[in-house]
């Protein structure tokens, strides 16, 4: 996913019944230099338009995001161009620590299972946390956890810790690392990025670089140059 921690089903009928005071319906739009998803690109290096619809009430919150995507099996032929996400997710509060814990499913709407070999469509359970050490230092974590993953390929797990800076409310700065280990795989591989925000006028201008360890040679990506270190360049904008 590649927006937030959550996921699984639309808001819909929940969203015209909820009512209350606290309710909000949010969307956003953004287009990106390229899709990068921990540390490897889902567009074959190209750039990608990208959207979400999200719900909110007090601590519960639920929505989707959409994006294009180019997924090939050999390096030309392509196994889906569509990635749509749903999550629903839980966001409490103990003392200092705020969690985010949700459930996110990945679905391919035109994706070509028999040429994958398997289902692409599959899901992740994601318990995250963080905390504010200053007003504008906060650090955090998160543990996904899939049954089966991308492709029925098997269980997989990922774990992260992230930081962000907030040097005034139009510029911010963010960096984490991630090691992304599935059953299908020789071994884990890490990934880990760092970039900058800055928001102008409603809009949000970003950079962010970002690279892999041992991502090719496990098994995780197809092709070498999608797992290279990268710039990804994006404007965004909240409706």
């Amino acid at each position: 996913m590649k927006k937030l921690i959550g996921v699984a089903l639309a808001a819909g009928a929940t969203v015209m019944s909820a009512g209350a005071a606290n309710a909000e319906v949010s969307g956003s739009v953004a287009l990106v230099s390229d899709y990068v998803f921990r540390g490897i690109s889902q567009t074959d290096g190209g750039a990608a338009i990208q959207g979400s619809l999200d719900w909110s009430n007090d601590m519960f919150y639920a929505g989707v995001w959409g994006s294009n995507v180019n997924y090939g099996a050999t390096g030309t032929t392509e196994l889906a161009s569509m990635e749509l996400d749903a999550y629903v997710g839980v966001t409490p509060t103990t003392g200092p620590v705020s969690w985010d814990i949700a459930l996110v499913g990945y679905f391919y709407p035109n994706a070509d299972d028999e040429l994958a070999g398997g289902e692409l469509d599959y899901y992740e359970g994601i318990v995250g946390a963080s905390m504010d050490l200053t007003e504008q230092f906060s650090v955090g974590g998160q543990v996904a956890y899939t049954p089966e993953y991308f492709g029925e390929t098997g269980e997989g797990i990922y774990y992260e810790i992230n930081a962000g800076y907030a040097v005034s409310d139009a510029v911010s700065f963010s960096a984490a690392y991630g090691v992304q280990d599935n059953d299908f795989a020789t071994d884990s591989y890490s990934t880990w990025n760092v970039g900058g925000a800055y928001a102008i006028h409603g809009f949000t201008l970003g950079a962010t670089y970002s690279d892999t360890e041992d991502a090719f040679e496990n098994g995780y990506s197809l092709d070498e140059t999608n797992s290279d270190g990268r710039f990804v360049f994006s404007i965004g904008r909240e409706l």
